[in-house]
């Protein structure tokens, strides 16, 4: 093949590849006018999705950290608790990078540095994920059970099957020695 041909070859190449994307090939996400078009409840459910996964991506997220959101039209609020506070600006960069998200108001609080805060952590989890009744709650990537600690005051959060896990979990993190308080906001998942 000369070098002319090829160049043409490339450059045909390179045109069906530029047209496909612009007609929608290639998994290409939706912009905010086609998410206009689709209406507003569905756009800010796909959008909500979205942030949901890019969360739940992010590779430094443990089971003590907390990280929420809330979708409004096609701004993104990003609220929660992290030990680590490049993970704060992590979640932020991860949702602007979404498609058709307008604007990111991150109020995700840093956790303080305490050692006193990582040993009750610690023996949280062992108390929480060591008892057989909800140790199937540690299973997997993201654990259901979410232990926040915030100077020796600890809030659960999650999502558990049972009121009876619930209480056990209640049970569990009052019987850590050093703990302030516990509040429970583990939420019961719907059958």
């Amino acid at each position: 093949m000369r070098r002319h041909e090829k160049t043409m070859l490339t450059a045909t190449i390179l045109a069906l590849a530029l047209a496909g994307s612009s007609l929608g090939f290639a998994g290409e996400r939706p912009s905010q006018a086609h998410l206009a078009r689709r209406g507003e409840a569905h756009s800010t459910e796909w959008l909500s999705r979205q942030v949901r996964h890019q969360l739940l991506m992010l590779p430094y997220a443990t089971v003590f950290d907390n990280l929420e959101y809330r979708v409004n039209g096609y701004r993104v609020e990003l609220l929660g608790q992290v030990v680590d506070p490049v993970l704060k600006s992590d979640a932020e960069s991860a949702v602007k990078r979404i498609e058709g998200v307008e604007g990111v108001t991150n109020h995700i609080q840093v956790l303080p540095l305490s050692n006193f805060d990582d040993q009750i952590r610690f023996a949280m989890y062992r108390a929480i994920y060591g008892n057989p009744v909800l140790s199937k709650y540690g299973l997997g990537a993201n654990p259901s059970i979410h232990i926040i600690v915030d100077n020796g005051h600890v809030t659960l959060v999650g999502v558990v099957n049972s009121k009876m896990d619930k209480e056990i979990a209640t049970l569990r993190a009052n019987s850590v020695p050093g703990v302030f308080s516990v509040k429970n906001d583990l939420k019961i998942q719907s059958s």
